[in-house]
């Protein structure tokens, strides 16, 4: 064995170990912003959905990130301005939040599903991923009215 092999080995263990770790943090963080993207194009897709379900006139407003804000609380029966609280550190945040659940429990009504769906979004750990389940099932499956137990029971005596 000659002195370069053992000279290259430690040169190879020291790049190893000053590269590898940047390269996974930077792939780490790829992915974190793909997952991210992904959860922006899906809930902005729900979103401009249920806001053409409800006829309103500009569901393109999902698409913009303060935007989309306004027109959940329009569709909810709010003034879009409240969207300013999120300029009021802390006590703004939580009356915005407040108005949004309010908003979004009209909204899921409105579209015939159970307005406490809303509240999905106020349990921690797994409240997104409630919310975005909820928001999927609000746009893209239509509820239709269930028939009454008195409607099928005529029925069967009919025939």
């Amino acid at each position: 064995m000659d002195w370069t092999t053992g000279y290259i080995s430690k040169f190879s263990s020291g790049i190893i170990k000053e590269t590898v770790p940047p390269i996974i943090i930077a792939l780490g963080l790829f992915m974190l912003f793909l997952l991210l993207l992904a959860v922006y194009v899906y809930t902005a897709l729900a979103w401009s959905t249920i806001a053409k379900k409800l006829k309103y006139k500009k569901p393109w407003l999902a698409w913009i990130p303060i935007a989309n804000i306004s027109m959940m609380l329009q569709l909810g029966g709010f003034h879009w301005a409240w969207v300013f609280l999120i300029l009021v550190p802390i006590l703004g945040w939580i009356a915005l939040l407040v108005l949004i659940v309010i908003a979004n429990w009209r909204i899921f009504e409105k579209r015939k599903y159970p307005g406490w769906f809303s509240l999905s979004v106020v349990f921690p750990q797994i409240g997104g991923i409630l919310y975005m389940i909820v928001i999927g099932f609000v746009a893209w499956k239509d509820k239709t009215a269930r028939r009454t137990g008195k409607k099928r029971n005529s029925r069967r005596r009919k025939r």
